[in-house]
């Protein structure tokens, strides 16, 4: 491993305080859940759940929104290839997110990736201020992403997960973009969908696309 400052040992130790204190009150297998794609025109909504090794170290990991596709595509590799790393995803695509409404859908993507995780963790923590009803004892914190390595963890594989599937769907409709902006409601986006119209992976319950079919 490349040597590493005190500066990035610092930061990375200071993501384990939250899930010190979960551990101190006798929660050993603790799952941070995020999701990705909640905003976009196009695509599916992605989640992952991770759980890491206890005081694990992995230089560079933050909240995915900080980091670059290759920056989080150099995490993602070593998060999903570690054996000592547990984690699960689901996506909910387009057509499911239109009949149930995003937040439904965000819900449902976060509680079947908890389901796929090969074993089961005995505490669960969210990004953001709501989560899934489930049976295991969990917290939603507002910045998780921000604030929690395992959190961090789960919004790399989910992000990253979500734009390997965009850049996808951009060889399928090259007439999108969609490897740029991934789903995005960039103004290059609006304009294509302007131009071409919808294509399968649109949701259609989202403006300005619902009111462009009405």
């Amino acid at each position: 491993m490349a040597k590493v400052g005190k500066r990035e040992i610092k930061r990375v130790n200071k993501l384990w305080e939250i899930e010190h204190g979960i551990q101190e009150k006798g929660y050993e297998l603790i799952a941070g859940i995020d999701e990705s794609g909640r905003g976009p025109l196009a695509g599916p909504v992605v989640a992952a759940a991770c759980i890491l090794p206890k005081d694990f170290f992995i230089k560079g990991i933050d909240d995915s929104k900080v980091l670059d596709f290759e920056q989080r595509e150099e995490i993602f590799q070593e998060l999903t290839n570690n054996p000592n790393i547990f984690f699960g995803v689901h996506v909910v695509d387009s057509s499911i997110i239109d009949q149930i409404n995003i937040f439904q859908a965000s819900l449902l993507a976060m509680k079947m990736a908890v389901q796929k995780l090969s074993i089961q963790p005995n505490f669960l923590i969210f990004d953001g201020n709501h989560h899934p009803i489930t049976a295991i004892p969990s917290q939603a914190i507002i910045d998780g992403d921000a604030l929690s390595i395992s959190i961090a963890a789960a919004s790399i594989i989910a992000k990253q997960t979500r734009d390997r599937i965009m850049i996808e769907y951009h060889e399928k409709w090259p007439q999108y973009d969609f490897k740029s902006h991934k789903g995005y409601g960039t103004e290059e986006h609006r304009k294509a969908i302007f131009e071409h119209g919808i294509c399968a992976i649109h949701r259609k319950s989202f403006e300005p696309i619902k009111s462009m079919l009405s």
